[in-house]
């Protein structure tokens, strides 16, 4: 049919296209029930029109015939003269109606608009079928393109439910502050600079800004960081994030679409609405497809004057030329690898993104929040002079594990490692963002930064010069009664997967891997050694950054910066393929990222390169398929190998082949865990989708 995107515009009623394959309406806010609603009126119609010109097979196949002499474009032959012929014929020609009616009226409306598509080939098709009487051969023809029309929307429909079962995170009520209390409204109906308080284990609805109270908030389902973040007034919170330990009060700044996870599904929706430079290749030859395809029909009607069977040839050209196959070999291969992408979290902004990146060639890292676990570990237990490491960690331990923080979790899941006892304390105090103080067995007992005990008059000069020699990692100081008892390093280790990443990334062709950070030299030295990236910069500003990757592409590298998009914006959109991990609950990674990744896998970078690569091939190979197909039927139909009706069904089992191929994309990766299993700590994979499903997602 004509030239078309296969995604959230194939969705709308067929004769909502415009001249260039988009739809004048895109109803978001419809959704995949809207699609699927009109996909089933397009059902029916086809279904009651391909009734009808059944039943007029069946009444020919039991109607009593007799030969009768006709006179056939000047020669006398003997033609079959049906009994029932004009119930035939009526029956026949009430279901070509319902069928050929919207192909005729969209190609109508396509040459009004002062467009040229493929559209029109079909309509004459379906016409010249009428104008020689021949009302089935109208309506198998237009049954079968109809056929296809749905298929390709099945698609669409099948991809859209896949991708969105990914963002259905946010609560739907919400606990809104009034004059006179709580009251639970719809999250809809709420307000930006109203106030909604959000209790401890609850999902925070909105996204706003704390206005009253303090907690950690779990955020891995937005941003996919581990480690929870400590929220006080003024901090910004996310719509579906986790609430963990107080009570919020948070002023709404954004609602609906402009949420977070808002932005997150029309980032997907933008991506199903773009196009990549074979779409628009496609584009610029349909202007002169059809007059050629016209041209040589023509030709052979012009030939074949003298046989009479000229305008049957021409009529099989007009339906084998309808290039289904070849116009749906890009888009349905394109919405196949998107579907798989967002099942593994890879939100991609656009379809030309996913196409190049198995192209780049240079690969810039960012340390902080992309290569770090974000999960703190104790690294060192330095006691002074003359203290038992037992109770400088006991000490620390008893204090700490009424905590939530993360270095207090990492404190007192060391302490119960060694065996060592825990006291509970009978007074505690934590202070966000400096310490805690509590009191165990009489005394009490500090842990915090170095500044946080001189506060209280504790005297830790001695324990800050020793700690002085340690490098890239967090200092807790620990005071018991009044005095230092030593310090305790916790740092952010690299994650699991860095090494096995880089190494994958290199084995993709990779040419240039770089690290870089604003951390120290020796840190970022000990990191780049433990991920086996064997470039790196330290002390890095944003503009230094920048400077890096612009010397990339001077060198003539196609260069993908990954970064957490929040100091990296300026190097993540000057990078010809930016990647912003775990940052989707980011405004400017949305903005700056071509990509966002909903966790902090770094598999994901070179799954990301090799499914590109799969989906170019797919790509290649329906092109292929499509180009021959079109140039075999159209040839076998001029010689009148091909009959009409014989080009309808094969031009929709050409449609399906090239579905079915793409749909191998949707099953690619399966060995990686979903985006799902990794929020739920499950890095196992999914179990293999039937056959049918997968073409369902495709």
């Amino acid at each position: 049919m004509a030239h078309r995107v296969i995604g959230l515009q194939d969705v709308e009623a067929f004769h909502d296209h415009d001249g260039h394959g988009h739809a004048h309406h895109h109803h978001h806010d419809h959704g995949a029930a809207s699609a699927a609603s009109r996909a089933s009126a397009g059902v029916i119609l086809t279904l009651m029109g391909g009734l009808l010109v059944l039943t007029s097979y069946y009444i020919q196949w039991y109607s009593p015939w007799t030969l009768e002499d006709q006179l056939v474009d000047g020669v006398l032959r003997k033609v079959r003269v049906y009994q029932y012929q004009f119930q035939m014929d009526l029956v026949a020609a009430v279901g070509a109606g319902l069928l050929g009616a919207r192909i005729i009226w969209h190609a109508l409306r396509t040459l009004f608009s002062g467009h040229m598509h493929m559209d029109e080939l079909v309509a004459l098709a379906i016409l010249a079928a009428f104008a020689m009487g021949d009302y089935r051969a109208a309506g198998v023809i237009g049954f079968f393109l109809l056929l296809s029309e749905l298929v390709e929307t099945r698609t669409a429909i099948g991809a859209r439910a896949a991708i969105e079962s990914l963002i259905r995170l946010t609560p739907t009520k919400a606990r809104l502050i009034t004059d006179s209390g709580e009251v639970d409204v719809d999250v809809r109906d709420l307000r930006v600079g109203q106030h909604v308080r959000v209790r401890p284990g609850d999902n925070i609805p909105v996204d706003g800004v704390v206005a009253q109270g303090e907690s950690i908030v779990n955020q891995a389902n937005i941003t996919g960081e581990s480690l929870p973040i400590d929220k006080r007034p003024g901090d910004q919170v996310f719509s579906g994030t986790s609430n963990l330990t107080g009570a919020l009060d948070v002023e709404v700044t954004k609602v609906g679409a402009d949420t977070t996870l808002g932005r997150v599904q029309s980032l997907i929706l933008q991506a199903e609405r773009t196009r990549i430079p074979i779409m628009r290749l496609i584009d610029r030859y349909a202007v002169w497809y059809t007059p050629v395809v016209l041209m040589l029909a023509g030709l052979v009607l012009y030939f074949n004057r003298a046989s009479g069977d000229g305008l049957q040839k021409a009529i099989s050209m007009l339906v084998a030329s309808c290039p289904c196959a070849l116009i749906m070999a890009t888009p349905t291969a394109v919405v196949a690898g998107l579907s798989c992408a967002a099942r593994l979290g890879i939100l991609i902004k656009n379809v030309a993104h996913l196409e190049s990146a198995g192209r780049m060639t240079a690969v810039v890292l960012d340390k902080t929040g992309t290569l770090t676990t974000g999960e703190l570990h104790v690294t060192r237990l330095t006691p002074m002079d003359q203290v038992d490491p037992a109770l400088l960690l006991e000490s620390a331990g008893s204090a700490e594990q009424l905590s939530n923080h993360p270095a207090a979790r990492a404190l007192v899941q060391l302490a119960r490692e060694a065996n060592v006892e825990l006291v509970r304390p009978s007074k505690f105090e934590e202070v966000p963002g400096q310490g805690v103080v509590a009191q165990v067995n009489g005394d009490v007992v500090m842990v915090g930064r170095d500044t946080f005990l001189r506060q209280r008059g504790v005297d830790v000069t001695a324990a800050s010069a020793s700690a002085a020699k340690v490098e890239g990692a967090g200092l807790l100081f620990v005071a018991r009664g009044g005095k230092c008892l030593g310090y305790v390093a916790v740092e952010d280790r690299t994650r699991p997967a860095a090494r096995e990443a880089v190494q994958q990334l290199l084995a993709c062709g990779i040419r240039r891997l770089a690290m870089l950070t604003g951390d120290r030299q020796a840190v970022a030295r000990k990191v780049a050694r433990e991920m086996g990236c064997s470039e790196f910069k330290a002390e890095c500003l944003p503009h230094e950054k920048l400077e890096l990757v612009e010397q990339l592409r001077r060198e003539g590298h196609r260069v993908t910066v990954v970064g957490d998009g929040v100091n990296d914006a300026p190097a993540l959109a000057a990078g010809d393929l930016g990647i912003a991990m775990g940052a989707a609950g980011s405004d400017v990674a949305i903005n700056s990222a071509s990509i966002a990744l909903l966790n902090n896998d770094l598999l994901r970078l070179p799954f990301l390169i090799r499914l590109s690569r799969e989906t170019r091939k797919v790509i290649f190979q329906n092109l292929v398929f499509g180009v021959a197909f079109v140039v075999t039927i159209v040839t076998l139909g001029a010689f009148g190998i091909v009959t009409p009706v014989m080009a309808a069904v094969l031009h929709t089992v050409s449609s399906i082949v090239v579905v079915f191929n793409s749909a191998r994309l949707v099953r690619f990766g399966e060995e990686h865990a979903t985006h799902e299993q990794v929020l739920a700590g499950d890095q196992r994979p999914a179990p293999p989708a039937p056959a049918d499903s997968a073409v369902a997602a495709a």
